[in-house]
């Protein structure tokens, strides 16, 4: 077991998490330059969601909703009481920046201690880490990402994490001494620990849990075949379940309706059903699991590669590593465990309603097009073991090198490529985001002209954006999450309701975005048109006096 201990610490993790970390901060410090932060509408959703926690008319943990999991807004928390950092966006960056770091460490300790085995790792199991971290680390995507609040690089921390322990409780656990069996046990509970954090973070990690505890139990049932006991399977399969069951109750308790995320009326079926066409599908691979594994496979590529060659180029390189895993080193079976997302956006695409909508094949539009990141530590690191095992299956060193030299190159001149081209999530971002930030802009220009001490009512869904540019408090605004959800179908007590009802008496200003509930209450009342703001393929937004 002292080999374990010198990997697990040692400076070359540290190294490689340094570079990781001067990655980070020179990325996001150039995209916080020109204002690319909360380009993204979930970003500033996410961003926002988390500061009504401690800053709303009504505030605590249930203003964290019921479509999103919780565990990124309350990381966000404490670094959005600054209002600077709320503003900017600075404080929802903060979080995903350090989950990159931890990601690319994870994918560097994943592949040097599966080809090391226990032993001590030898320059080609570390020099094949290195190709892995790096080819995560230096994405041009997720280099975006880290530097937003979004979901993603947090996912894929805990995610990659998991597989580390999971692996390295796999090699251990048919281990003869007990030092040995207690070290599996140990990295099993960690692995329990990044599938909480996993399944409160995004579905994924419910899909993972399930995965991960039936291998869990496969593993076990082949050492006690080679008399081995292993322990902790029951503290495992328990943390694995823990995270679905505090939210299926917390749904239950709240909302009255343990499944009110998949089936509310902010849902993603919910949400599709009202955009759909009559007679039509929804979107592209509704109920067709062979088209939906197009789109996602599709978008998974076009976040490594731009030209189709290239892209297909990395796909092959990728099952190549996995054929050549499989057949001369079945013992890193556990990092069959990456490609797990493919099944999981398969079936979420065909049968959850959940869209990717890609700008090189029909509708031509962006629309999840990040999700293909959750593939990335699979090509990272099934790339890295093509390289592997190819070098090593060359006996003359011309050939090894010019391996050696190839993949870096295919590697760097992608990335390049995408660089070049601007990466698809950035694209994606930039793309959806012109019509709302422009009317955003203009918003917020009206609002900071109000009296500082006015309260505002304001369905806060659709352009919070504005209240975060204004530096406007959400504890000076009425909105949407200010009644008590487990009265259905509305709650007539509700601080929203009475507001919408006789927005005179409790407001001196409304907010109403066409069709939205604000609008609907103004229709209802004699109140002053202030001011209508309009933005390209957005509702117009009305400012009234109420006369308070």
């Amino acid at each position: 077991m002292k080999s374990f201990r010198n990997t697990n610490r040692d400076g070359e993790t540290l190294l490689v998490t340094q570079i990781a970390a001067g990655i980070s901060l020179l990325s996001f410090l150039i995209y916080l330059q020109r204002g690319n932060l909360l380009l993204y509408g979930d970003a500033v959703a996410h961003i926002n969601i988390a500061r009504r926690v401690f800053d709303s008319k009504t505030p605590g943990l249930l203003q964290l909703g019921t479509v999103w999991l919780p565990l990124p807004h309350l990381l966000m928390v404490p670094f959005l009481f600054s209002t600077a950092l709320w503003r900017s966006g600075v404080g929802g960056s903060i979080p995903s920046m350090i989950a990159y770091v931890l990601g690319v460490g994870g994918i560097f300790r994943l592949v040097r201690g599966a080809l090391a085995c226990g032993s001590v790792p030898d320059a080609a199991s570390r020099v094949t880490g290195w190709l892995a971290a790096g080819i995560y680390a230096a994405n041009p995507n997720l280099v975006y990402l880290q530097s937003t609040a979004m979901t993603e690089p947090l996912y894929l921390a805990l995610f990659i994490w998991a597989v580390v322990y999971f692996t390295e409780f796999a090699q251990r656990a048919s281990a003869d001494d007990a030092a040995a069996q207690m070290s599996a046990s140990s990295s099993l509970i960690k692995c329990g620990w990044c599938l909480v954090g996993a399944c409160l973070t995004r579905y994924d990690g419910w899909f993972l849990a399930v995965t991960m505890c039936i291998a869990a139990f496969w593993v076990s049932l082949r050492a006690r075949r080679n008399a081995s006991r292993v322990g902790g399977i029951g503290k495992f399969v328990l943390l694995a379940a823990a995270g679905p069951i505090l939210w299926l109750t917390y749904n239950a308790v709240v909302y009255r309706n343990s499944l009110e995320f998949a089936n509310g009326p902010y849902s993603a079926r919910a949400i599709e059903q009202k955009t759909a066409t009559p007679g039509s599908p929804s979107h592209p691979g509704a109920s067709n699991l062979p088209v939906a594994f197009s789109f996602f496979l599709k978008s998974a590529e076009l976040n490594v590669a731009t030209a189709d060659v290239v892209q297909r180029l990395w796909v092959a390189l990728a099952l190549l590593g996995l054929i050549m895993t499989l057949v001369f080193d079945p013992r890193l079976w556990p990092l069959l465990l990456l490609w797990v997302p493919l099944p999981f956006y398969m079936l979420s695409i065909s049968y959850s309603g959940v869209p990717i909508f890609l700008p090189v094949w029909w509708p031509h539009s962006y629309y999840n097009v990040r999700y293909g990141l959750e593939l990335l530590p699979a090509f990272a690191v099934f790339v890295a073991l093509a390289a592997n095992f190819a070098t090593g299956l060359v006996s003359q060193r011309p050939a090894r090198t010019a391996i050696g030299i190839a993949l870096p190159l295919l590697v760097v001149g992608s990335y390049v490529y995408v660089w070049h081209e601007r990466p698809i999530c950035f694209r994606e971002a930039w793309v959806n985001s012109r019509g709302r930030i422009a009317i955003e802009t203009e918003l917020a220009e009206n609002l900071e002209k109000l009296p500082r001490d006015s309260t505002l009512l304001m369905y806060v869904g659709d352009h919070v954006g504005a209240l975060q540019r204004a530096g406007i408090p959400l504890n000076r605004v009425i909105n949407e999450g200010n009644h008590r959800p487990w009265k259905k179908p509305s709650d007539p007590d509700g601080l929203w309701e009475r507001a919408l009802a006789n927005p005179r008496q409790y407001v001196d200003f409304v907010v109403a975005s066409d069709g939205d509930a604000a609008a609907t209450a103004v229709e209802k009342t004699e109140l002053s048109e202030m001011v209508v703001v309009h933005g390209s393929g957005e509702r117009p937004v009305t400012i009234y006096w109420t006369h308070r």
